[in-house]
């Protein structure tokens, strides 16, 4: 069964540092575990109510789970026909993780006006924002790739969780050093080279706000 689930930078963050390989735990609060079944309804969510939250982010993923271990979960629609979700328990989650056909992957993300995105404690992009790290990795790039490199593998969190919002944002003549595509297909390159089993997030992204100005 193929599953999607709307999820914000921080949820996302969890999955990765998992090797995108699984859910992390519930919250006290949050009994139910639930994925939906189509695509439509975790790109509304993400688009419509994630990017509105507090880090203004919403990724979209996907993963497929064996048939015959999902079809035990209740399905439940919560609104319209394409509004259906899997409701797995909480405490059934790790066993459901391990029927999880990883990698999970990151289909689209959406960001709304006023994201900052992870702000790294350390290395060149230390406490920059996602707009600002760009900068910083366009700079590197120009002068040592070995930097560079080290950047993207030390970061690894940010540059996975942003590199749909650098695909995204505009960028003004003169504004970097090396043209923004060059940046990022060494980033991907650098990425793939350090984590060949970890797939970056896809290309189906789209901003929300007025952030795909300039640079």
């Amino acid at each position: 069964m193929l599953l999607f689930r709307p999820t914000g930078l921080r949820e996302l963050q969890l999955v990765l540092q998992r090797d995108l390989s699984a859910w992390p735990p519930r919250l006290p609060d949050q009994p139910i575990f639930y994925p939906v079944t189509n695509a439509t309804y975790a790109e509304q969510i993400a688009r419509e109510w994630n990017t509105k939250s507090e880090l203004r982010a919403g990724y979209v993923t996907e993963f497929a789970v064996d048939d015959a271990y999902a079809s035990q979960f209740d399905r439940k629609v919560v609104g319209a026909r394409t509004h259906e979700e899997l409701w797995v328990p909480a405490e059934q989650l790790e066993e459901f993780n391990r029927h999880i056909a990883a990698p999970i992957r990151v289909s689209s993300a959406y960001f709304g006006e006023g994201f900052v995105g992870l702000v790294p404690t350390a290395g060149g992009m230390r406490g920059k924002n996602a707009r600002e790290q760009l900068v910083v990795l366009a700079d590197q790039f120009s002068y040592s790739y070995q930097d560079f490199h080290g950047e993207v593998t030390h970061n690894r969190d940010a540059v996975f969780l942003h590199l749909p919002y650098w695909r995204q944002v505009s960028v003004a003549e003169g504004e970097l050093p090396v043209s923004k595509d060059v940046v990022l297909e060494a980033v991907e390159k650098a990425w793939t080279s350090a984590y060949p089993e970890l797939p970056l997030p896809g290309y189906r992204d789209t901003l929300t706000s007025s952030h795909a100005g300039a640079v």
